[in-house]
């Protein structure tokens, strides 16, 4: 990547469009004019390191651009001034952005007046000044800034009026649920915001002003796709009609804005039958405003990357569509309900998966929260500056539910919030969103506390604000491909590059050949910590042994173990496993007090490894899945893989496997060739008969095998049990060695006496 200096002269400068025709502000904008240069999940008041208080300075680092926009205005928010993008510097190579310049929205000047523009009267809101924050991408990813100017040549706004400026004024998902609501009941822009005024305890609470209500009121009216829709519509039909394992469904009347849209390719739905434990119904759309209501359902592949289980487009958001939509969604995938939903808290959404999914585990979305929470409590965001830092470490930090509890009654009288009704609203469903009451439950996270629990992730860099629905469908296959290419690289490094190994430990080595890389790493991290938990053992009943586990120097910290000595099965307090599917270092650090050596089977998910999705697709006729030539090309080029990598699989695991493998693959090459030359005929009748014999007897010897390979299984497990035996009667022998050795230095001291 080629760096340049931002200077004027330099080609690759380009403006936002942030000016109207008068190159000014314009105030009376609706309030998602801005959401393309600062998207909505950019007021999550997210600070580096969590300190909500930390100033910017020069070569300050952050993840991303849009993470220094997000950490910039959250500045601004406290220290009482607007912010917008300015200019923008491209890579000659590529042309991808790689300086931006983020201004006080009083930047610049108010350009000249011309005799063909408006005469209307404008406020004057440029003034010049100078304040900025510019940040240049590094070699290393990161993004740093180069250039800060924190002086202001105009007054700053005091905190009761902040919620006034442009880049803080937002109307929230559930504030428009509750103005579609009363504009259905014929309420206008007044009584809708006196009505909001009222619910958020103050006009300062609200989040944004009467202008942008009216302003969202009047766009919903016209929300509609369009000409577009027909397009779409006609497209997804097209693919349809080229794969019979495409899902499509539609609903209601789309010219007059009630129609709703449901799509799932076949990779889609092959991908649920691996990864479908754990899903995500992305309805960032509905926050961010964006041109076109989209809403995806994803999951996590066994890379810990995002991974796509179908799309929606909802013109009617009512509660009926939404279960029209999670309904089609599960028909399209067999009805197997995930074990896990992550959703927006929304009352309409909460009340749809309850219905269609009775038996799901439903967790909302907590960045959500806070981002609602910066909104509902504004006011003491701004008197109280240590209020959003001591929130979030209450929620995040906290490891049990006594615990929790105790630090949430301390935090809301501390800050006298005892009366609150949105806290307590949120206090009523915590068994929906703080971590500690979802521990329980699997939801492919790495981390209890980790910053991903936003949902809006697959299409990142493809739908946004200004995505329109006639680009839809090809930005939708451009994102497609480029994750699709992404799992590749993956799996091409796991399979390709050997992890460095940080221990001796045979548990380490055995599971790096299993993991994919990045799931390996985190086991990784795990095992080298146990080298700082001690185990001692609190309770021994004999058949379970219960061990405390706690760093070396924060001994107050401490989980506890329960391990089965004859099951090898342990589980620990702190639930790691049983949320992400990755063994802790609590029950790491009993195994190798106990020597086990190896990890057991059962604390290895298959949908981590990198064989994961390996083997037949035992539900592919239940998912509907084509199975002829007329499937699609890459659902047929999926399940060669997989075919073929079972036999990779078996193959290797002995010489004879080995050698019957090698002969199956030859012959099947043989069969591949002649259909290739002579058509699917020759393969069908010819062919067949003359493999018909052989055919039969290699389904013997499977069978054989299969028996050979259970008569072991039942022969190890028995060994193990005499094993754990024979170690308890070791045990015993050396206690009575040692009471006999105590026994005998008695005598001696007796007989000396």
């Amino acid at each position: 990547m080629e760096f340049e200096p931002l200077d004027i002269e330099n080609g690759v400068i380009e403006f936002d469009e942030m000016r109207n025709s008068n190159g000014e502000d314009d105030s009376e904008r609706p309030s998602d004019y801005y959401d393309h240069v600062l998207p909505d999940n950019s007021r999550n008041f997210e600070t580096l390191n969590g300190d909500p208080n930390l100033e910017p300075f020069e070569g300050m680092e952050f993840d991303s651009e849009q993470a220094a926009r997000i950490f910039y205005n959250s500045y601004a928010r406290r220290i009482g001034f607007s912010t917008r993008v300015s200019v923008y510097q491209r890579s000659r190579r590529d042309g991808s952005i790689i300086c931006r310049q983020i201004v006080c929205s009083r930047e610049g000047f108010r350009r000249g007046s011309s005799e063909n523009r408006s005469k209307r009267q404008r406020t004057i809101t440029r003034v010049g000044c100078k304040a900025q924050m510019t940040v240049k991408k590094q070699g290393s990813g990161k993004w740093a800034v180069s250039k800060l100017i924190k002086e202001h040549n105009h007054e700053l706004v005091p905190p009761d009026k902040v919620h006034c400026l442009r880049s803080h004024r937002h109307v929230s998902g559930p504030a428009r649920s509750l103005i579609d609501t009363l504009q259905a009941a014929g309420m206008g822009p007044s009584g809708v915001m006196s009505v909001l005024i009222k619910e958020s305890g103050g006009v300062n609470n609200v989040g944004f002003t009467k202008v942008d209500c009216q302003n969202y009121m009047s766009s919903s009216r016209q929300r509609t796709l369009g000409s577009g829709g027909q397009v779409v519509i006609d497209n997804l039909k097209q693919m349809q009609a080229e794969d019979p394992s495409f899902f499509c469904a539609f609903q209601g009347d789309f010219e007059n804005t009630t129609g709703n849209i449901f799509w799932a390719d076949a990779n889609s739905r092959m991908n649920y039958s691996y990864f479908g434990d754990t899903v995500t119904f992305d309805t960032t759309y509905r926050m961010n405003r964006y041109r076109i209501p989209f809403a995806p359902f994803t999951g996590l592949n066994h890379h810990g990357q995002p991974v796509l289980f179908g799309c929606a487009l909802l013109l009617n958001e009512s509660e009926a569509s939404f279960i029209w939509l999670f309904e089609a969604w599960l028909a399209a995938m067999s009805g197997r309900s995930p074990n896990s939903i992550t959703t927006d808290q929304d009352r309409i959404i909460r009340a749809a998966v309850a219905q269609v999914f009775p038996g799901t585990r439903h967790r909302f979305c907590k960045w959500n929260v806070f981002r609602e929470a910066q909104e509902r409590l504004s006011d003491v965001y701004q008197s109280h500056p240590h209020f959003e830092a001591e929130f979030q470490r209450c929620i995040n930090m906290t490891e049990t539910v006594d615990e929790f509890e105790s630090c949430w009654e301390s935090l809301i009288r501390r800050y006298n919030l005892v009366g609150n009704e949105w806290l307590q609203s949120m206090y009523n469903v915590r068994q929906q969103w703080v971590p500690v009451y979802l521990r329980d439950t699997f939801f492919g996270e790495m981390s209890m506390t980790q910053a991903s629990d936003n949902i809006n992730s697959y299409f990142d860099g493809y739908i946004n604000a200004s995505t329109n629905i006639q680009a839809l469908i090809k930005q939708y296959e451009k994102a497609i491909a480029s994750r699709h290419e992404k799992e590749v690289k993956a799996d091409y490094d796991t399979v390709n590059t050997e992890p460095v190994l940080k221990t001796p430990s045979p548990m380490e080595k055995q599971v790096a050949n299993l993991y994919t890389r990045k799931i390996f790493m985190k086991f990784q991290e795990e095992l080298v910590e146990t080298l700082a938990y001690p185990a001692t053992i609190v309770n021994d009943t004999g058949s379970e042994i219960i061990y405390r586990v706690a760093k070396f120097g924060e001994e107050q910290k401490a989980h506890f173990v329960r391990y089965n000595i004859f099951e090898k099965k342990a589980s620990c307090s702190c639930q790691l496993f049983e949320f992400s599917g990755i063994i802790c270092r609590h029950i790491l650090a009993v195994f190798r007090v106990t020597n086990i050596l190896t990890l057991p089977s059962h604390y290895i998910l298959k949908r981590w490894t990198r064989n994961a999705k390996s083997g037949v697709l035992l539900n592919g006729h239940v998912l509907g899945l084509a199975s002829s030539r007329q499937e699609s090309s890459a659902a047929r080029y999926d399940n060669l893989c997989r075919e073929v990598i079972k036999y990779v699989e078996e193959g290797a695991e002995s010489a004879h496997i080995y050698n019957m493998a090698m002969d199956v693959l030859r012959e099947a090459a043989k069969k591949v060739a002649a259909a290739k030359k002579y058509g699917p005929g020759v393969t069908q009748n010819s062919l067949f008969s003359g493999c018909q014999q052989h055919h039969s007897c290699s389904v013997d010897q499977d069978k054989k095998i299969q028996e050979l390979t259970v008569e072991l299984e039942n022969a190890s497990q028995r060994c193990e049990a005499y094993r754990t035996k024979l170690l308890a009667v070791l045990k015993d022998m050396e206690e009575e060695k040692t009471k006999m050795l105590v026994k005998v230095e008695n005598v001696r001291l007796d007989l000396k006496g």
